[in-house]
């Protein structure tokens, strides 16, 4: 028998408009990396708080024909944490693109986040170090902001860019204001870490 661990065809499947969906074979080290950096820094805030977080692997129950496995999560009413995933909406939920998800992560996977009340989404392109935040409103998901990550590097070759002097600087972004807390700040060197 085969050991399931170093099987690639090993798939976790999600439900999508009653269909189950075979996801990508196990994720590359570079999506795990930033789904446990951005998990990781969920739970580190949330130390004592009500609200929790969830990494990758945990099932989220939105209705009878939609589950689904986010990257990671916030949830804040604990009546929806059972034994066997999130039953009802997150209050924050992440995906972290992958070649065989991408289009329901942008599709028909946010449209249901948004109707189920989903109060952020956000879509990680490692390939080209975006996150894409949505806030629900009572108009549905709105694009608050899309972050782009620069290494220092980068930065300091940027001719656009002068530290000294601020008039001169493009709008860079550094950090991702999370809407669920007022303090909760997620720096984009932190998310795209070791990777």
């Amino acid at each position: 028998m085969d050991n399931l661990a170093y099987n690639d065809d090993y798939r976790i499947c999600e439900m999508i408009d009653g269909v189950i969906v075979m996801m990508s074979p196990r994720p590359a080290i570079e999506h795990s990396t930033v789904s446990l950096n951005i998990a990781a820094i969920f739970k580190n805030y949330l130390r004592g708080k009500t609200c929790r977080a969830f990494n990758d692997g945990i099932a989220v129950f939105l209705d009878d024909k939609n589950y689904y496995v986010p990257d990671a999560m916030i949830v804040c009413d604990r009546s929806k944490i059972h034994h066997d995933g999130i039953h009802g909406a997150p209050d924050l939920v992440v995906e972290v693109l992958s070649r065989g998800t991408y289009r329901n992560d942008r599709g028909r996977k946010k449209d249901v986040y948004e109707k189920a009340g989903v109060k952020e989404y956000w879509i990680v392109d490692i390939k080209n170090r975006i996150v894409e935040v949505y806030l629900n409103s009572e108009n549905g998901f709105y694009l608050d902001d899309a972050y782009e990550y620069h290494t220092p590097a980068e930065l300091e070759a940027d001719s656009k860019y002068d530290k000294d002097d601020p008039r001169k600087l493009d709008k860079i972004d550094t950090e991702i204001k999370v809407s669920l807390y007022d303090d909760l700040i997620v720096y984009l060197a932190d998310v795209f870490e070791d990777v």
